[in-house]
């Protein structure tokens, strides 16, 4: 079938430029480059077009970009990838970063989310509160003793307010920094600055936690050293302390009111260097490794939950979920009707078990960006088609290129002859990031 459209060689050319996405856009229109005159704003003859009509697929194929596994693999390695490079950058330097950053005082910490309930768990000694010795990918993991009992309201309202606890504590982070180095909070600001980058992972029992890099700079970012009063130690006691202090007032819903803080367990270890030898320390590779691992991971992953909105509560009787997602999803459902929480669209983020916030945040200087990484392969794969249809990428100093393009949307996916074409382009991506 694919080789009657005559279009082969070039199908193929099409189809590996998306590196083995799974649901591609596909758009419709042109894309003209004309001669530009600077000087006299003459517009010259047409350079290049690129019309979807003439495309071997019949349309302009572009990468989904989606960061989930369970939507597109391809897509999400590339942005697994993107978050290692960004987060080493701001442990190791590089891409725009000094690398003096590795002189910097700077932690890995973990923050946990309060109990809302007990759950069937691995714990030390090996045996869970039931009485069983769960094995690692024991489905009963993370799910509630006594789903009667379990507090599925406060863990979803958990969910939606997780964002706001995470920014609290950043306020505070500063203020108890300026307070153990004898500043305000005013003089502070002259003397460091907190840059910080963090994942938000999914537990078992599907209450949002965080992962975060924490580092101490001097006053303009990473190009500056630290005071000399900056140390790990002082770093940690910091955050120990703005994390108990860092508290959200919820709603009140039937006379109950809700308070949200992190929970008890809270995990604060000094990042060393990689050269190393024994694996006795933290390292910025093992780090960057881990943040980047859960960048591309949802609900979904962990609890076995959705990975796209509902639209009708009635879908989730044709889904395949366990118990305490259902109910995590019924309850995010239920709340979300409420007027007094309209605000949190619950409903929206049911999937999601209430958590609407960004997956993966960083301060301005803490290194480069996601959109830096994305422009500087997009400019390399520029350079290398021009190179391949044989045009000069260098430009006169006279003379720039004027674009006039139109798109459309005209659907996603491929045919399923594209699909089964690309699959047989597309090497596994399994595996896990080990090295920049």
């Amino acid at each position: 079938m694919l080789a009657s459209w005559g279009s082969l060689p070039g199908l193929v050319r099409q189809l590996s430029g998306l590196g083995g996405c799974a649901r591609p856009i596909r758009l419709a229109g042109y894309r003209a480059e004309h001669a530009l005159n600077t000087t006299t704003g003459e517009i010259g003859a047409e350079l290049h077009r690129l019309d979807s009509t003439d495309l071997p697929a019949g349309h302009l194929l572009v990468r989904c970009n989606n960061r989930r596994t369970t939507r597109c693999a391809t897509c999400a390695e590339t942005y697994r990838r993107d978050t290692y490079h960004l987060i080493t950058a701001g442990l190791r330097g590089g891409k725009g970063t000094p690398e003096q950053v590795t002189a910097h005082p700077r932690v890995f910490a973990t923050f946990t989310a309060p109990s809302f309930g007990p759950v069937h768990n691995r714990p030390d000694s090996g045996r869970c509160r039931c009485g069983t010795r769960h094995p690692a990918d024991d489905p009963a993991l993370g799910t509630p003793l006594d789903p009667e009992a379990y507090d599925y309201e406060a863990a979803v309202l958990w969910n939606a307010h997780a964002g706001a606890i995470w920014r609290r504590f950043s306020i505070y982070l500063r203020r108890e920094v300026a307070k153990r180095a004898g500043l305000t909070q005013r003089a502070f600001r002259q003397y460091a600055r907190v840059s910080f980058a963090k994942v938000a992972e999914y537990q078992k029992r599907g209450a949002v936690h965080f992962h975060a890099v924490i580092r101490l700079d001097g006053p303009t970012g990473g190009d500056a050293p630290p005071p000399s009063w900056a140390s790990a130690e002082l770093l940690t006691d910091a955050i120990r302390a703005a994390a108990s202090a860092a508290r959200i007032t919820g709603p009140t819903l039937d006379g109950r009111a809700h308070t949200f803080a992190f929970g008890r367990q809270l995990d604060v270890r000094p990042i060393r260097s990689a050269d190393f030898d024994g694996g006795a320390e933290l390292t910025d590779r093992a780090v960057a490794a881990y943040i980047a691992k859960y960048a591309t991971k949802g609900a979904e992953t962990a609890t076995g939950t959705l990975d796209r909105p509902l639209k009708f509560l009635a879908e989730l009787a044709a889904l395949d979920l366990t118990d305490h997602a259902r109910r995590m999803i019924r309850t995010a459902w239920t709340l979300g009707a409420r007027k007094d929480l309209e605000h949190l669209r619950l409903r929206a983020w049911a999937h999601m078990l209430g958590f609407r916030g960004h997956f993966s945040t960083k301060t301005r200087r803490y290194s480069t960006t996601l959109g830096a990484l994305r422009t500087a392969r997009a400019e390399w794969q520029r350079l290398q088609a021009a190179i391949a249809r044989g045009a000069d990428p260098s430009t006169a100093p006279d003379e720039t290129t004027l674009v006039l393009a139109h798109w459309a949307f005209a659907g996603t996916s491929l045919t399923a002859g594209e699909q089964w074409l690309t699959d047989a382009l597309t090497p596994s991506t399994e595996g896990e990031i080990t090295h920049a």
